[in-house]
């Protein structure tokens, strides 16, 4: 496979980001296996960045379980290794940035107020919309909300989201690409690229700026895929929808855009993507039973680790 690279010409850059609220799995490693084995084929960097914006769920024993399976399997990247939690203000600025363009609003809304604001739509004739996660899109419950109530609830203690505001989003996104569609490419694992019309409205009003947290996974993913200058973003196909808003927020911050693997899942024996909730097998598991590093690339249909070029 040969290297793909941007206009300037630079390095192909690769990454894994994991989440350390549990240990990898089978998925985890066939996710940090194709995007490491590309790398090598194509002469270009592999980077790991620790995703660890939930500071509720994450641990530092599991990120250290997840670098050492990491070089159990084979794997050379990169150091330092970014940890997002150490780079909130990053995310505040970009946050900023959104909000000077009007795209951003705050929402107090509960999950239990958005529940009982869908439910009064659907009883209204308006059909239940979801985005490509499954949840009900946000029925703009404080869109509209006053300064003098936003003032009372910040004096109530109250902690509002921020929340993209879609269709303002979407009309300077069409004012800044001059009208033409907004798009990803696609790149297959033998190297041919697609062009693949983005569809972000289908997200709603997303959260951008969480209650508990100055960001959120898509702000965040794209904030820091840029800084990394990572050009081939290597992941599951169960981001591909969230591609579309990813490339949106690209050209609302002015960010480069990468191009987009998404490869295949392992599934489970209900045809679910496996996970640590379903069971996936640990990979510490696999190597205390003795499997090695190799038959685990072939429980994966993976070929043996290219050298680099």
């Amino acid at each position: 496979m040969k290297p793909h690279r941007n206009e300037s010409g630079l390095q192909p850059v690769f990454r894994f980001a994991p989440s350390p609220n549990g240990e990898l799995h089978l998925g985890h490693a066939l996710s940090a296996i194709v995007g490491h084995d590309w790398a090598r084929r194509t002469g270009g960097r592999f980077l790991v960045r620790i995703e660890n914006i939930d500071q509720s769920r994450a641990r530092p024993d599991f990120e250290s379980s997840i670098l050492d399976d990491l070089a159990w399997l084979g794997l050379k990247w990169e150091e330092p290794v970014l940890r997002q939690s150490e780079h909130f203000d990053v995310y505040r600025r970009a946050a900023d940035q959104l909000a000077a363009l009007g795209v951003l609003y705050p929402c107090f809304a509960t999950r239990s107020e958005i529940a009982v604001g869908v439910a009064a739509r659907v009883a209204a004739g308006r059909p239940e919309e979801r985005d490509p996660d499954g949840a009900p899109l946000y029925p703009g419950l404080h869109k509209a909300m006053s300064g003098e109530e936003f003032a009372r609830r910040i004096a109530a203690g109250e902690r509002p989201a921020y929340r993209l505001d879609m269709e303002r989003a979407l009309a300077i996104a069409d004012e800044r690409l001059s009208g033409l569609q907004l798009t990803f490419h696609e790149i297959s694992a033998g190297g041919a690229i697609s062009r693949i019309v983005a569809n972000p409205a289908r997200w709603g009003d997303v959260v951008l700026v969480r209650k508990d947290t100055p960001t959120s996974y898509h702000l965040s993913v794209v904030v820091d895929d840029a800084r990394q200058a990572v050009t081939h973003v290597t992941r599951g196909q169960d981001l591909y929808p969230a591609t579309d808003l990813h490339r949106l927020l690209q050209v609302l911050l002015d960010l480069p855009e990468p191009v987009y693997h998404h490869h295949q899942l392992l599934l489970g024996p209900d045809g679910r993507k496996l996970a640590k909730s379903m069971g996936a097998p640990r990979l510490k598991d696999l190597r205390r039973a003795g499997v090695t590093p190799e038959e685990v690339r072939q429980m994966l249909g993976l070929q043996t680790a290219p050298r680099a070029e």
